[in-house]
């Protein structure tokens, strides 16, 4: 026979205040400690999180009041094991977190909404993945979708590093000795903001600037792409992507061609991005503290372990100390 306890939760070995404890220890310092500290298993930790977790969402609805969200994705393992994450722009919290990466996920979540406050977003922040704008556009017709620029200044440092790479590629066939080492140590400096510069890289740059046109060519691109992004007036923002995509579309450099091509295929969304000067560096910053979280919740085997972890600590569901609160 099994009896309800007040002292303990159900299918728990612990006590109540014991789990509390644990999982509080947790979120405020690292798996190791928690496990010397109060000498239990850390998988033992992942399954207390999960019942105090979910014991602390009981009443609460995270989901309420949703107008702004960025929605993303995070690996957890390797072999394409992903989660994908919900953030709130105007409070900054995890609201919804699961397992998947794919159009069911997505769906998962708008049903956990519901139909009415559904309506009711205003603006949602995602990158170009056809599974997440596909579902927002079905169930959230009335969202502005935009697009990070976060985002979009990654595609053309992808682009530029395509270009160094074929640069790189055809005097290291060559056997040129001097250039090849040059450029692809030139990778840094090409990569980082100017303003990030150090003197060596600075010097490499001005290097690539006098020996290598093209490539010089595909920074000072990829350089004009964030300029727009982040420009504060939104009329100038719109008029400099005109002009950066006209000189896109022209320089005959073929990864900044194709480039050019994305941007206006996404450009609704990256001009809404700029008109209401949002980002998803709060959903970035969000999955910064995620991979530091997955990194402390090494050793759980379920995912809904590392799930409870990161809603206890970004989400607002952290218990207080037993007898503090």
């Amino acid at each position: 026979m099994v009896a309800e306890v007040p002292w303990a939760r159900p299918e728990s070995g612990f006590k109540r205040d014991f789990e509390q404890q644990c999982a509080w220890l947790a979120v405020q310092t690292s798996r190791t400690a928690v496990a010397h500290l109060m000498r239990v298993a850390w998988r033992s930790v992942g399954r207390m999180l999960t019942r105090v977790a979910d014991e602390r969402a009981e009443g609460r609805d995270l989901l309420d009041g949703l107008r702004r969200i960025g929605i993303d994705e995070l690996s957890y393992r390797k072999g394409h094991k992903y989660v994908t994450v919900v953030i709130d722009h105007d409070s900054g919290r995890l609201v919804w977190m699961a397992p998947g990466r794919d159009r069911a996920t997505v769906h998962a979540f708008f049903d956990a909404l519901g139909e009415e406050r559904s309506r009711q977003l205003k603006l949602v922040s995602a990158d170009a993945a056809a599974w997440i704008n596909g579902v927002v556009a079905e169930r959230a017709p009335k969202a502005k979708r935009f697009m990070d620029p976060f985002h979009v200044v990654q595609w053309a440092t992808d682009a530029l590093d395509e270009v160094r790479r074929s640069v790189w590629n055809d005097p290291r066939k060559q056997g040129d000795a001097e250039q090849a080492p040059p450029l692809k140590a030139a990778r840094w400096a090409l990569w980082k903001n100017p303003e990030d510069l150090n003197a060596t890289q600075r010097t490499t740059l001005s290097w690539v600037a006098h020996l290598n046109e093209p490539l010089y060519r595909a920074y000072l691109l990829k350089e004009g792409l964030r300029t727009v992004c982040h420009q504060k007036s939104y009329s100038k923002a719109k008029a400099r992507l005109d002009d950066w995509l006209t000189w896109a579309c022209r320089c005959r450099i073929d990864p900044f061609v194709k480039l050019s091509k994305t941007v206006r295929r996404h450009r609704t969304a990256i001009e809404s991005a700029l008109r209401n000067r949002l980002s998803n560096a709060v959903v970035e910053g969000k999955n910064t503290q995620l991979r530091l979280l997955h990194r402390v919740a090494h050793g759980f085997h379920d995912v809904k372990a590392f799930i409870s972890l990161a809603m206890l600590k970004l989400g607002g569901l952290c218990p207080p100390l037993p007898g503090r609160g």
